[in-house]
């Protein structure tokens, strides 16, 4: 079976164009190729598909083998790869996903997509939406109990669930031992992506994430987008800002339409073959 290993800002996936190649349990396909140390290494699988809604689908597990709505640099990069191996011969697409069809716009560098923008749809700060266990409709500065910790919890859905904290002094923050802790809370009965920010100032914040089904990585699309809604809501931050992450940076922007934009660097690693 042919794959190719991509990333967006190192939050990395194996992609299998499945209208070629038959994967017949892609659930034991993500946990094998995502493992570090006997598979491909990758946050988890995305299958692209064809689609009758769109120009391609995509369709995501994690790590750990659990399906996933969505994925803002996955979606990043199914269009690049959409591009750059003839599946599509515009440069603005549709891609289907489980959160709904994105609209994305790529950028070219030495005939190849080198950045995309992705049109993220409208945020939710409904509780109902992510779906959490809490009395309030919205959880904006919800004080949330950790074993020893409290951080205050802003809730936002980007067609995925997304619980963000901003810090002070993120370097202090033992992402190991707290990301799992929060991402299987019983206020979160579907589990939920997790993010520390710190604000560098109302148009730059840092961000780390504990991904539902994948543990601690590099970047996170959405989540990115979360923390922009999140910090505008609270008033900690302007609705455009640069979200610096371990991969590097996002730029994102809460627009007056209300949807959320997106725009960051695609990169494929490497095209592989996989025994079957």
């Amino acid at each position: 079976m042919k794959f190719t290993k991509m990333h967006g800002l190192g939050n990395d996936y194996v992609y299998v164009d499945a209208a070629r190649e038959t994967v017949a349990d892609p659930v034991a396909l993500a946990r094998a190729m995502s493992d570090r140390h006997t598979g491909v290494g990758a946050d988890g699988l995305i299958l692209i598909v064809p689609s009758d809604r769109a120009d391609v689908r995509m369709v995501m597990y994690n790590a750990d083998g659990s399906r996933a709505e969505m994925c803002g640099n996955g979606i990043r990069c199914v269009a690049k790869y959409a591009v750059d191996h003839g599946l599509c011969d515009r440069l603005d697409l549709a891609i289907e996903t489980d959160a709904g069809v994105k609209r994305v716009w790529c950028q070219l560098r030495d005939s190849l997509v080198d950045s995309v923008r992705v049109d993220m749809g409208v945020p939710s700060l409904a509780a109902r939406d992510l779906p959490a266990a809490v009395e309030p409709e919205r959880m904006v500065d919800y004080p949330m109990h950790v074993g020893p910790h409290e951080f205050n919890v802003t809730g936002v859905s980007m067609g995925n669930p997304h619980a963000v904290a901003f810090v002070d002094e993120l370097h202090r923050i033992d992402l190991v031992e707290v990301g799992p802790l929060m991402e299987r809370a019983g206020l979160f009965p579907n589990r939920i992506n997790v993010h520390f920010v710190r604000v560098d100032n109302e148009n730059h914040v840092t961000v780390r994430t504990w991904e539902r089904g994948s543990g601690a990585t590099r970047a996170c699309g959405t989540g990115a987008c979360a923390v922009c809604v999140a910090g505008a809501v609270t008033g900690r931050t302007r609705r455009a800002v640069t979200a610096e992450l371990p991969g590097g940076a996002l730029l994102i922007e809460w627009a007056d339409d209300d949807h959320v934009y997106m725009t960051g660097l695609a990169v494929e690693v490497f095209q592989g073959e996989w025994p079957t």
